[in-house]
Formats: structure tokens, C-alpha cells, sequence
């Protein structure tokens, strides 16, 4: 076993101590951020960015039982003094703990821990290892922020993110997709040769995202910045704010050439409209927002691929009107229909969209190409883990062409009834009144044999708000001192 993942397991066991003090999962992961930043800020020499007094041997060498009052000081003051990341990590920032025996446990053991070999390794890797241990814990209702590695590392690796790029991720959960984008484009390029002007450009204004939620914008902000990806509030990095208010116009007028993203399910807390008013077709759908603002927000010729749930690809009215402006807009040259069980929600069935934002308005799109990576598939879980090789045939058909220029690509050849890619013309699917939700092989691995109706389709997606809804209760109630069971 590698020093990282002893870590992440040794590190995720002593969650267990604060389960008598009632906490969650999520706010083990979150209350643990705090710690590790103060940590990790002095394994890798950058106190200077805390104020003197607030580190971690000062919090160390107390006696356990002052420790839980000075960290919930430390915690206070830190949200307004330091650095600007550290006040951003540290915002209205409150301990869950109750028991100073409980705290000093927690900071003597990770006092112990092998940070050496963690440095050796990469903190940055430690740190995703807690974030997917937090995701695949169903109870901590993670895993709504959190897109598997295999699927984002395929994406990303189909897109071909390259310097120059303007990357965004309006849903940006934990960082996932952009930290993804930094390790291709680092391992495809050779940094030491870029020019200055072009290192200053790639660390100030090439990855952009937000974050609608506040504990896991810092759990994002702490993943970019051991990554080496530098936040700052006003600029590149991920901010805290809703793309689907004001704060998302202003995202969407910096102008992307690239858009990687998994945005959230559901509709809109309260069920109104976003209240940003620059949509063409208001829904209180949000992928339906998440996908106009995508398509809106990308510079002609850029290119995006975006995690989506079946229904945006059959439901009417304004859903029909927004794929077909999708359509007419940009170049929607494939779509990838996921497996199931891959997401915290086992029943939802999911698809990656492929697209690049034309020079004109209209008629961008001649064809559509569906690989069906979701027929007899195994069901994906705790059992059968999703790999990266799962997606190995698919990169192949996929090709080399991130544009998606599907006739000069050689490999995309329409398989026909029986194989799992194939070729749909415009026409077809206007006569399908736009209806994107195309499939052709028989699943035998499904019990129905079909894909379900559009009101059980629509049930599934009422389960899976139910489920984050569920989950944010958890948390509320958890601050109140009650537990729960989601």
C-alpha cells in the first residue's frame, strides 16, 4: 500500500471518534479540511500566509484541554485575517466538535502520520482520496458533488485541453474536472518551455469555475491549492456563487474555449426561476439552465462535454426548445450514453454531451453520433468498480478530433444494429420532434428490456432531489445537536 492511500485509510478511520460527538461524514471531511490546511501549510513551508500564533505548532503544543477553545478562536479569526485564500477556506467556518479529547485525538494523530512520504507522493493526491471515500460514503450525500475519476480522466482526455485553453466549470464541486484538465495538459506539454507571458496567462485566466455551496467550495478551494492550482477570489479559480444568478452572467461573459462539467440534478430550491434573466428559455429545471448557460457561455468554436440526465434529452415543451437551439447553435456531434450506478443516485441514467459552439447561429449541427456505453454493462457500485479501461473502446471510436468533425474521422464507423456507436442524421431527429434519447441495442442486463417511460423517467430525478434534499436536512439537523437517518 502506498503512503497516500495509508493515509487517506488512516485519516478516514478516525472519523470514527467523532461519531460519538454526532458528526457526519461531510462535516468530518470538512471539519478535517481545516486541520489539514494548517498542516499541510507547514509541510510545505507556506505558513507565511497565516498569522502567527493561528498555525498548527501553536495549536499542537497546547494541553487537550485547551485546544478546543483556542481552535474555535483559530477558526473565527482566521475567517477574516491571512491570506485570501485562507479567509475564503476559513468563511463563517464553526467546529463540530464538542469534546476536547475528541479534537486532540485528531490533531495527535495526524501529527503522527508519514508526511514525508505524503510530500514524496503528492498531498494533492491524498487529499481526492478523502473526497472519494466522502462520495462513495452514501450517508454523507457527497457524492452529488463528486464525478468519478475514470469518467472525468476519459472526457477530459477526448477534449484535449491544451494551453491557450479558457477552461470553466460552472457546477465545479470539488475541482474534480479542472485539476483533471491541469495534470493532461502538464503531462502533454512541457511547462519549463512555455514562455513567461504564457505561464503568467496559464495560472491567472485559464481555469474558472463556481461553486453554489459553501463547505464544498472549500473543500474545492483546498483540492486546487494542493494541486498547485492557484484560487484567486476575483479571477481564475472557483468561486463562491450561484451560476444560475447574477453571479453566473458575469461567469459567462468571460468566455470559454473549453467547458468541462457534471452540473446538479433537479430543479431549483423552491421551484422559481434562476434569477438571472439573460436565459432565452426560463425553466426551473437546472440542468436545463446549466446547459444554456454552457452553450451561451462558450467563445465560437469552443467545445464542451457535459454530464446530463436522460431527461434532457426527451422532455418537451421548453426542453425540446432548448435542444433544438442547442442544435442549431453549436455542433452537437456526439452524445455518450453512461452506464448505470455510476452516481450516488443508482436509478438515474446519465449521458455525456459532446459539443462546439459554431461561428453562426443555426445549423450547426448535420448529425448526431450515440455511443452506447450503457447496454449490457455491469451494474456499477461498491462491487464493480467503474475503470478507466471501461472507456477505452469508446475513446478509440471517439477519435482524435475534439471539434467532433465526425466525416474527416475515420474511426467513426456506423456499427449498425448490433454495435454500440451509430450515425443519426438532423432530419431523423427533427422528425423524432427532437427527441435525443436514442437507443437501438436490447439491454439484456435490464429487466425491462426498455427504456422507462418518460413519467418513471421523471420519478427518478424526483428521487434524486428527494436525496439531496435529504442530505443538506442531514447537515441542519446535525448543527442543531439531532441526528437523522437519510
Amino acid at each position: 500500500m502506498s503512503a497516500t492511500h495509508d493515509i487517506v485509510a488512516k485519516l478516514w478511520n478516525l472519523c470514527n471518534i467523532l461519531k460519538d460527538d454526532g458528526v457526519t461524514y461531510h462535516q468530518y471531511v470538512t471539519e478535517l479540511t481545516y486541520l489539514l490546511f494548517l498542516k499541510m501549510a507547514k509541510e510545505t513551508s507556506t505558513e507565511d500566509q497565516i498569522p502567527a500564533g493561528y498555525r498548527w505548532d501553536d495549536l499542537e503544543r497546547l494541553a487537550a484541554p485547551d485546544r478546543l477553545e483556542q481552535y474555535k478562536k483559530l477558526l473565527l479569526h482566521l475567517g477574516g485575517a491571512g491570506s485570501g485564500l485562507v479567509q475564503e477556506i476559513f468563511a463563517n467556518a464553526t467546529s463540530f466538535i464538542r469534546k476536547p479529547a475528541t479534537l486532540s485525538t485528531l490533531v495527535t494523530e495526524i501529527e503522527k502520520l508519514d508526511w514525508y512520504s505524503a510530500r514524496q507522493e503528492g498531498l494533492g493526491d491524498l487529499y481526492e482520496g478523502l473526497l472519494e471515500k466522502n462520495a462513495n460514503e452514501k450517508k454523507s450525500g457527497a457524492g452529488q458533488y463528486f464525478t468519478p475519476r475514470p469518467l472525468i480522466d476519459s472526457m477530459v482526455a477526448v477534449m484535449k485541453p491544451q494551453l491557450g485553453d479558457v477552461i470553466h466549470d460552472p457546477a465545479a464541486g470539488t475541482g474534480g474536472f479542472l485539476i483533471a484538465a491541469d495534470r493532461y495538459i502538464r503531462s502533454h506539454d512541457n511547462p519549463d518551455n512555455w514562455t513567461e507571458k504564457e505561464q503568467r496567462q496559464y495560472h491567472n485566466d485559464t481555469f474558472y469555475g463556481m461553486e453554489h455551496v459553501q463547505d464544498t467550495h472549500r473543500l474545492a478551494l483546498m483540492n486546487l491549492m494542493l494541486h498547485g492550482l492557484d484560487s484567486d477570489p476575483q479571477g481564475a479559480g472557483i468561486r463562491y456563487g450561484d451560476t444560475l444568478g447574477g453571479d453566473g452572467e458575469a461567469l459567462g461573459q468571460i468566455g470559454a474555449t473549453l467547458m468541462l462539467t457534471n452540473p446538479p440534478f433537479g430543479t431549483k430550491k423552491g421551484g422559481g426561476l434562476p434569477t438571472r434573466n439573460d436565459f432565452t428559455f426560463p425553466t426551473s429545471n437546472k440542468q436545463f439552465c446549466f446547459l444554456q448557460h454552457i452553450y451561451r457561455g462558450l467563445k465560437p468554436g469552443g467545445r464542451a462535454a457535459v454530464v446530463l440526465p436522460d431527461n434532457v434529452l426527451f422532455e418537451g415543451n421548453v426542453g425540446r426548445q432548448i435542444r433544438a437551439d442547442l442544435m442549431d447553435k453549436c455542433n452537437l456531434h456526439t452524445i455518450l450514453r453512461l452506464p448505470t450506478g455510476i452516481f450516488y443516485a443508482q436509478g438515474v441514467k446519465t449521458n455525456v454531451l459532446f459539443f462546439t459552439r459554431g461561428e453562426k447561429e443555426k445549423g450547426n449541427t448535420k448529425e448526431v453520433w450515440v455511443y452506447d456505453l450503457r447496454a449490457n454493462m455491469p451494474q456499477f457500485g461498491k462491487r464493480t468498480q467503474l475503470m478507466r479501461q471501461h472507456f477505452a473502446e469508446f475513446e478509440v471510436a471517439f477519435g482524435g478530433d475534439p471539434l467532433g468533425k465526425a466525416a474527416a474521422l475515420k474511426k467513426r464507423v456506423d456499427t449498425g444494429e448490433e454495435g454500440r456507436f451509430r450515425c443519426f442524421g438532423r432530419d431523423y431527429i427533427a422528425e423524432r420532434n427532437d427527441n435525443l434519447d436514442l437507443a437501438w441495442l436490447r439491454d439484456d442486463s435490464d429487466d425491462s428490456a426498455e427504456e422507462l417511460p418518460e413519467p418513471a423517467a421523471l420519478a427518478q430525478m424526483a428521487m434524486v432531489e428527494l436525496e439531496a434534499v435529504m442530505a443538506e436536512l442531514q447537515g441542519i439537523l446535525a448543527e442543531l445537536g439531532e441526528e437523522v437517518e437519510v
